[in-house]
């Protein structure tokens, strides 16, 4: 499988697939494709993994594009302004993702779901009790709200992030909660009650745009019939 994104700010991405490869997407997911490629729609796991997968505002079922009689063509653009990235994925190197951020994927890569253990991340965090869980092997690519920024983090090296901008994580790091301290930084400093905290080791991946603040931006601007 070959690909190439483009498209700056409303990105696409374009796989050219070898005679009897597949690519693994969600529904809705595919934009264009060459005539040669063939569609299967399946449950990919069975019941559990399918609820598991709605609980991530996925659909409940995958659809497994093949190319058929030589190399075919599919693209897979973005839901919104921002870009998308690949993942390699392989045993040991598994990724904790956002909800909705899964976009594509080779077939050897599995999409399930990971619930946050610790109830104050899960629930104070922005990030939510149910996560995106990358594993197996092969390449994915994931939807980034805005622009990527990538950090490493050393064992026990920990990062503040504002809610809505985790986007993916290594699944050896942790993520829990902070309140913000200071009544008036809480009530006059425009930061919300509290942070999430995510400690290393393994690399994070911060969007600058989360849908919901991008909402919360344009919303004044939105005229109702009200």
């Amino acid at each position: 499988m070959r690909y190439e994104i483009q498209g700056g700010n409303f990105p696409v991405l374009i796989c050219t697939l070898e005679n009897g490869e597949a690519m693994i997407s969600e529904g809705g997911g595919m934009s264009w494709m060459s005539p040669n490629m063939k569609m299967e729609t399946t449950s990919n796991g069975g019941l559990g993994k399918m609820l598991g997968r709605m609980m991530t505002r996925e659909s409940l079922f995958q659809n497994r594009y093949t190319a058929q009689g030589g190399a075919g063509t599919i693209a897979y653009a973005s839901s919104l302004p921002g870009e998308i990235m690949a993942i390699e994925i392989a045993p040991g190197r598994e990724c904790i993702c956002q909800k909705s951020a899964f976009l594509a994927s080779t077939t050897g890569v599995e999409l399930s779901t990971f619930f946050q253990k610790k109830f104050g991340a899960g629930l104070f965090g922005g990030e939510g009790f149910i996560m995106q869980k990358l594993s197996g092997n092969g390449t994915a690519f994931i939807e980034i709200d805005g622009s990527a920024v990538r950090y490493q983090l050393e064992a026990g090296q920990q990062l503040i992030v504002d809610t809505g901008h985790v986007v993916m994580m290594s699944a050896t790091c942790k993520m829990d909660v902070q309140t913000v301290k200071g009544a008036k930084n809480v009530l006059f400093g425009g930061e919300g009650l509290f942070n999430t905290v995510v400690t290393g080791p393994g690399e994070v991946v911060l969007q600058t745009m989360p849908t919901m603040k991008l909402a919360q931006s344009i919303q004044p601007y939105i005229i109702t019939g009200s």
